[in-house]
């Protein structure tokens, strides 16, 4: 190739590997990851929690590596909601594709339309009874976490299944000391509602602050995990034990519904918003739907919200006039996809959206019964789920909401297994035209069906700005929480908060039903001047009960800032 005279051989081969060097370059470049960030990040709910994810950072996982890991050390030191006993959904953004993973708990075979209605046909079964729909083993749905956690693993870790584990199983080895929180849950709910119906109180009522706490039990089920996948849960001697205490108890749970729980890849909803890409949740979560919804009206209504303090009762009233709206389209058209054909591109089309919008009262209230385009408007789900938020070095990132339903799920712990369960069958709406245990009316979209995912409120979701990671966040809070992630994007992108001021702000809740109403959180009440204008503009208060717990990362020109709700525990970590 090189010939001719020595000047010009030697002028030609420069430059010959002047471009092959160039070229390489050039591919190496090109391999590497676009939206590679400074370093990794997570906002966690625990300490333990981080510890974890540092953990699986520092051996050279990834983010999905770092989340399964999480998701099962949370199982043993955050038991009111983490878990291996229920389910949930994650949102993934890797190597510059957006994915979402079900793994929501299903109706067992068993289960029946009316299974929690009373002989006369017009009475759901009380909810706080043994074997009704929140306590006890018929309130139990087929857990999806570990089918869930395996999954991602399988399409996306990069360390060994084993590995992730082992975090977990030391925590239930040796044992985490407990702190106050997890006491005083621990105590209050076994005193209000476990007491005397479930073995709650024997593994997890007497948790005392500043005592080590280990779980032998759990650590034998996880050790099987470990070394099986899944099989060491829904096959062999873990699914054994679920099923006989299933049996010797009303459970309706057998070895063929372990058996054929598969966690579901489905296409995550993606839509467009000030510049940016939004990917989350579709059915059978309602929340992406309606986050993409509020997002996009208040949007259009900009010219209303123009000069409009945050939180003033102005503000207020606008937001709630466009939760009304989506909350009515919730109730009518959301459910499980594999049994409902449900109109998400409808639902987010921009031509429907602006005739909604165009329906928002700036004098006052809407006439609540001419809101219509549902029934059931209040989510039975309950509050108590946990949600963490990762990114790694390379831009990829998770975003994990799961749950047990209420704080410690059904109360069950299933005999010899350490592992409690879930009571996410209350998340059906028990019959269609009878009210559930609130008092609300359900409709067939979210009716019990063997087989059947319960509609859920919640929203793992990642923001994109030009293909790359700039916010992964999601909260706990049932019904509230998409109405809490909006609020916090609204307070980051439209008022330019820091994401940590967003974060801790104040934050309040509308849902067309009981009309009229504005719920505050305990956190920061609505009070003195602000609630007279309220109550002036045609509104009740009522306070909800309980706080979010926002777990949020925002990335800005590659440099990831973790932010953990000052409402919880949590905890935020920059790793390597």
């Amino acid at each position: 190739m090189c010939k001719k005279s020595v000047f010009y051989r030697t002028r030609r081969c420069v430059a010959l590997w002047m471009v092959l060097l160039f070229m390489g370059i050039y591919q190496v470049a090109s391999a590497s990851p676009r939206t590679a960030l400074t370093h990794s990040a997570v906002a966690v709910p625990d300490q333990f929690a981080a510890d974890t994810a540092n953990a699986i950072f520092a051996k050279g996982g990834n983010a999905v590596d770092a989340a399964v890991a999480v998701a099962f050390s949370l199982a043993v030191t955050y038991p009111e909601a983490g878990n291996i006993g229920g389910g949930g959904f994650m949102t993934v953004y890797f190597k510059g594709k957006p994915y979402f993973l079900d793994y929501r708990e299903r109706a067992p075979l068993k289960a029946t339309r009316d299974m929690f209605v009373d002989s006369s046909g017009k009475k759901v079964i009380a909810a706080d009874q043994p074997q009704g729909s929140v306590i006890g083993h018929r309130s139990v749905g087929v857990p999806g976490t570990v089918a869930g956690m395996w999954a991602a693993h399988k399409r996306f870790g990069k360390l060994k299944w084993v590995q992730l584990i082992e975090p977990a199983i030391d925590y239930a080895h040796h044992g985490f000391v407990v702190d106050d929180a997890l006491a005083s849950i621990a105590t209050s709910e076994n005193a209000k509602r476990f007491a005397g119906k479930t073995n709650f109180a024997e593994h997890f009522g007497k948790l005392q602050a500043g005592t080590t706490f280990k779980q032998p039990e759990l650590e034998a089920v996880l050790k099987r995990i470990a070394a099986q996948g899944p099989k060491g849960f829904y096959a062999g001697k873990t699914a054994a034990l679920i099923v006989t205490d299933m049996s010797a108890n009303g459970g309706l749970i057998s070895a063929q519904d372990l058996a054929d729980y598969k966690a579901v890849w489905r296409t995550p909803i993606q839509a467009d918003w000030n510049g940016f890409q939004i990917v989350t949740a579709p059915p059978p979560s309602s929340g992406g739907v309606a986050l993409v919804q509020l997002l996009k009206m208040k949007e259009m209504r900009r010219e209303d919200f123009q000069g409009v303090p945050l939180n003033s009762a102005r503000y207020m009233h606008l937001v709630a006039e466009i939760e009304k709206r989506v909350f009515a389209d919730r109730a009518q058209y959301l459910g499980d996809p594999d049994f409902y054909t449900v109109p998400v591109h409808e639902l987010i089309d921009e031509h429907y959206l602006a005739g909604r919008a165009s329906q928002v009262s700036l004098s006052g209230p809407s006439d609540t019964s001419k809101v219509v385009a549902g029934l059931n408007i209040e989510s039975p789900e309950k509050p108590q789920t946990t949600h963490f938020s990762i990114v790694d070095k390379w831009g990829n990132a998770v975003s994990n909401t799961y749950t047990l339903n209420g704080f410690f799920g059904s109360g069950v712990v299933a005999e010899k297994t350490g592992i409690l369960l879930n009571d996410e069958m209350d998340d059906f709406s028990a019959l269609a035209g009878v009210p559930n245990q609130m008092g609300v009316v359900g409709t067939d979209t979210n009716a019990i069906e063997p087989g059947k995912r319960p509609l859920s409120s919640m929203t793992p979701t990642i923001f994109l700005k030009d293909g790359k990671v700039a916010l992964v966040i999601g909260t706990p809070g049932g019904s509230r929480i998409f109405t809490s992630i909006f609020q916090v994007v609204s307070n980051v992108y439209d008022f330019h908060l820091g994401l940590k001021d967003s974060v801790g702000a104040m934050r309040f809740h509308h849902q067309l039903l009981p009309a009229n109403t504005i719920f505050w959180e305990p956190y920061a009440p609505i009070s003195g001047q602000l609630a007279a204008d309220l109550d002036v503009a045609g509104y009740y208060l009522a306070n909800q009960g309980f706080n979010g717990d926002i777990q949020a990362i925002r990335v800005q020109h590659g440099v990831p800032e973790p932010v953990s709700d000052p409402r919880g525990r949590g905890v935020t970590t920059i790793g390597k």
